[in-house]
């Protein structure tokens, strides 16, 4: 059993771009990387590299000729038409790009790998992980590969029978979702804006019973996710008492983002991920979501501190502000960013009052348990 938490990441993700303009061609796992080691917060010995998935690993969940497709993508650079549209790589925001293969399959290996790690209970976080748009045989919102169904999988083949997934995405975890419906060893639990791409993950949306799906409105501040938290996610959880859990940390809902119109302070997710932490004996905390070089990085930098237990809020020192204060983003909102962005992890709280349709939505989620 693993005594503290492991991380894992790669130097891929350092020099890896998905090309001008893409809303990932920001600086994201190597930042958060680089971060908690000028907080002194990284032990050498719990660093892990990620290695790549291999093939037999990939194939666990994803179709062989679509995984040797996106190999032949990398390697030619280039996919006829027909292929482009067949599998959706070239197309609806999933480039072609120098690692379109390596990078996924390093994401990808980073969660198998951390199943291996949490055998016998643990913690592990792994800031490039929370894919969860990937489809079995073709590509999805940016994700060539579904990191957390082959992390999942890997624990199901270790012969665990409960294991919880949630996601904390603003865009629903369809990928996920339907990759387990109506097996019983997978609860789904998605808290996402409704509405908004992929247009699935309705209240009533269950999955053959597995799934539970929280689709929140346009403003969605601290409290009420809160209060989600409280009189839904931890009660759907104490009643699966799941043996793993896996958190999609993808912090996409904050209001900083782009990609969004949430309303979340990093408070919330940090908060939400605390909670959780006691539910289950193995836990893995993903990335996913999330389109602001310096919320993603100030986010993913507080999920590591929490999970070891330092101060959140202690003032950042000169080389990890030095960090933050190199950041650049072609957005309008990087052009001038507040002080704050630059001289602490933690946002201001962003506090509002709970509506009647969140309160709505933890009644139906608890409906029928």
């Amino acid at each position: 059993m693993l005594t503290r938490p492991h991380y894992i990441a790669n130097e891929i993700y350092r020099s890896s771009h998905l090309g001008r303009g893409h809303p990932l061609s920001i600086p994201r796992v190597s930042v958060v990387t680089d971060l908690i080691r000028a907080l002194g917060w990284m032990d050498p010995k719990v660093y892990h590299e990620s290695p790549m998935a291999t093939v037999a690993q990939l194939a666990r969940f994803h179709d062989r000729t679509y995984i040797e497709t996106v190999r032949r993508a990398e390697a030619e650079g280039k996919l006829p038409d027909d292929l482009k549209r067949r599998y959706h790589i070239g197309i609806n925001g999933n480039p072609i790009y120098r690692e379109v293969f390596r990078r996924p399959a390093t994401t990808a290996g980073a969660s198998v790998y951390a199943a291996g790690l949490l055998k016998q209970g643990g913690v592990v976080h792994s800031p490039a992980g929370g894919t969860h748009h990937g489809r079995r045989d073709r590509a999805s919102g940016f994700c060539f590969f579904n990191d957390p169904v082959l992390g999942i999988l890997a624990m199901l083949d270790q012969g665990l029978e409960r294991i919880a997934y949630v996601d904390l995405d603003a865009h629903h975890g369809d990928g996920v979702q339907d990759a387990f419906q109506n097996d019983d060893r997978v609860l789904t639990i998605s808290i996402h804006e409704g509405g908004r791409w992929p247009y699935s993950g309705a209240v009533d949306d269950r999955a053959g019973g597995m799934a539970r799906n929280l689709p929140v409105p346009p403003g969605f501040n601290d409290d009420e996710h809160g209060y989600l938290m409280e009189n839904a996610v931890l009660p759907l959880l104490s009643w699966y008492e799941p043996q793993a859990l896996v958190i999609q940390g993808g912090c996409d809902a904050l209001e900083d983002d782009p990609l969004s119109k949430l309303s979340l302070s990093n408070n919330a997710l940090w908060r939400a991920v605390r909670q959780m932490r006691p539910m289950a004996p193995r836990l893995l905390v993903l990335g996913g979501g999330g389109y602001n070089p310096w919320a993603v990085a100030r986010c993913w930098t507080g999920y590591w501190g929490l999970l070891n237990g330092f101060d959140l809020r202690a003032p950042l020192p000169e080389v990890a502000r030095r960090i933050l204060e190199n950041l650049t983003w072609r957005r309008k909102q990087g052009k001038n960013p507040p002080a704050l962005w630059y001289n602490q992890l933690h946002d201001e709280p962003n506090h509002g009052p709970i509506r009647d349709e969140i309160r709505g939505l933890a009644r139906q989620v608890l409906s029928g348990l």
